[in-house]
C-alpha cells in the first residue's frame, strides 16, 4: 500500500521545535503562518483496502516573523470521528481545518490546537463549508459548494466576512456526485457532473453516466447544464467572467478514476470556455501535474500566472520544454505565464518530494511575492519549507527552513498574513 509507505508514510508524534535553522534568508515581509493540512492515518487494520484520506487529519505548521522561524508544530485535528483532512483556512480572523462530503469543519487555535467541530457554513439542512471552499478577495465572502453522499441535491453556500451564512441555494441533482472543487468568478458559480459519484453511500467511477458543466449565478436561478468529455476533474486553477463567456482553467484527467487509487491517473492543465451553448475544451499543458494554485488576489477575475506541482502522487515523468524524455523527472513546481503560453519550471532533487505550493502576495503585481512549500529531503528523513521569488522561479530558494521531521506528502494548505 504506496500510500502508507515512503513519502506518504504518516508520523507518529506531535511536534513542537523553536527558532528553526534556516539555509538563506527569510524575507521580512513574510510575516504570518504557512499551514497545510493531510491525512496522517494510524493503526490503519487492513492496509490493502486502505484508501488516501480515510485518515486522521494532521496540520503542520510553521511561524514566521521578522526573518525569522519561530516555531514548526504539527497537530492531529482532534474531533470524534473523521477529522477534517483536506485543507485548511482563516476567515472570519478564524482558522478552520476543512472535509469533505458535507462533514463540518473543525476550528484551530493560533498554535493549531483543536478548539472543536465548528458550525462554518452550516445549513439547515446539515450541510457545511466544503473543502474547497474559496474567498471573493473583493467581497471578503467564503463561498463554498457542499455535497453529502445519500441527498440527490447539492448547496452552494455563502458565508459573509463576518462569518454568518448570507445565502443557501439548493442545486439538485440525478444523484450524489463527487464534487471535490469548483469555481468561482465575479457573477457565476461553475461545477461539474462527472462519472464519479456515489452509488448509495459507495463513491465510484460509472461510465454510464453523462460529463456536464453546469453555470449558475452568484444570487442564485437556474443552472446551465451543457455536456462535455467524460474527464474526471481535480482541481480548480481559477476563473473568470469574458465578455459573455465563463473561463475556467481545471486539472483534468482521463477515467476512469478510482478513490482507492488517486494516484494512477496522469493530470493536465485544461482551459474550458463556456459559451451561450457548449464548452470549448483546450489543452494547456500535457505534461502531468496538479494542485494548481494562484495569486488569491486575483482568484474570480482574470489573471496572468498560475502555478502547478508535479509530484510524487502521480510519479509520472516531467520533461520540461526542449530536454530529452531521459532527462524527465516527478517534483517540480511549474509557473504558467497564460498570457504568453509559456511555462517556467523549478525542479527539485530526485528523490526528494514537494507538495501544493501556495502564494504569498508581498505587493500588487501579479507575481509580486514568494512561493511557500513542503519538500521532504531524504538525505535528512526530514523536510524543510522552501520559500522560492515568484519572480526568480527558476533561481535558488530564497530559504530553506530545516524542519525536524518528516511532513508525509498532503493536501492543501495557505499562506495566512498577520493581519
Amino acid at each position: 500500500m504506496r500510500y502508507l509507505e515512503g513519502h506518504f508514510a504518516p508520523v507518529n508524534e506531535e511536534i513542537t521545535a523553536y527558532d528553526l535553522p534556516v539555509t538563506g534568508r527569510i524575507p521580512a515581509e513574510l510575516n504570518g503562518r504557512y499551514l497545510r493540512n493531510g491525512p496522517n492515518p494510524l493503526g490503519v487494520e487492513d492496509p490493502v483496502v486502505h484508501i488516501w484520506g480515510m485518515g486522521q487529519g494532521m496540520v503542520h505548521g510553521v511561524r514566521l516573523r521578522d526573518g525569522r522561524a519561530e516555531w514548526y508544530r504539527n497537530r492531529f485535528v482532534r474531533i470524534p470521528g473523521f477529522a477534517p483532512m483536506v485543507h485548511v483556512i482563516e476567515h472570519a480572523q478564524r482558522t478552520f481545518a476543512m472535509a469533505e462530503g458535507g462533514l463540518p469543519p473543525a476550528e484551530l487555535d493560533a498554535e493549531l490546537n483543536t478548539v472543536g467541530v465548528c458550525d462554518l457554513g452550516g445549513t439547515a439542512e446539515g450541510f457545511a463549508a466544503g473543502a474547497h471552499s474559496k474567498h471573493d478577495p473583493l467581497t471578503g465572502e467564503l463561498h463554498s459548494l457542499s455535497y453529502m453522499p445519500g441527498r440527490d441535491f447539492v448547496q452552494y453556500i455563502v458565508t459573509d466576512a463576518g462569518g454568518r451564512v448570507a445565502q443557501a441555494t439548493a442545486i439538485p441533482m440525478t444523484r450524489t456526485p463527487f464534487m471535490h472543487d469548483f469555481a468561482l468568478t465575479g457573477n457565476h458559480v461553475v461545477l461539474w457532473d462527472t462519472p464519479l459519484g456515489f452509488d448509495g453511500f459507495e463513491c465510484r467511477w460509472l461510465p454510464e453516466h453523462p460529463a456536464r458543466v453546469g453555470v449558475m449565478p452568484r444570487t442564485g436561478g437556474d443552472v446551465r447544464w451543457l455536456d462535455i468529455d467524460p474527464v474526471h476533474v481535480s482541481h480548480t486553477l481559477n476563473a473568470y467572467d469574458d465578455d459573455g463567456s465563463v473561463v475556467v482553467d481545471v486539472v483534468t484527467a482521463e477515467g476512469p478514476f478510482d478513490p482507492a487509487d488517486p494516484g494512477a491517473i496522469r493530470p493536465v492543465l485544461d482551459r474550458w470556455t463556456i459559451g451561450p451553448d457548449k464548452v470549448h475544451q483546450r489543452r494547456v499543458d500535457d505534461r502531468p501535474q496538479d494542485f494548481p494554485r494562484v495569486n488569491d488576489a486575483r482568484a474570480t477575475r482574470p489573471y496572468r500566472y498560475g502555478y502547478s506541482a508535479a509530484t510524487a502522487l502521480y510519479g509520472i515523468p516531467f520533461t520540461p520544454e526542449g530536454m530529452p524524455s531521459d532527462d524527465a523527472f516527478t517534483n517540480a513546481l511549474v509557473k504558467h505565464d497564460l498570457q504568453r503560453g509559456t511555462t517556467e519550471v523549478h525542479r527539485f532533487g530526485k528523490d526528494e518530494a514537494v507538495g501544493e505550493a501556495s502564494f504569498a502576495a508581498t505587493g500588487q503585481g501579479e507575481d509580486e511575492g514568494y512561493l511557500l512549500t513542503y519538500v521532504h529531503d531524504p538525505l535528512r528523513n526530514a523536510s524543510d519549507l522552501v520559500i522560492l521569488s515568484a519572480q526568480d522561479f527558476t533561481g535558488e530558494p530564497v530559504a530553506r527552513v530545516h524542519l525536524p521531521v518528516r511532513v508525509p506528502l498532503g493536501l492543501h494548505g495557505n499562506w495566512m498574513p498577520d493581519r
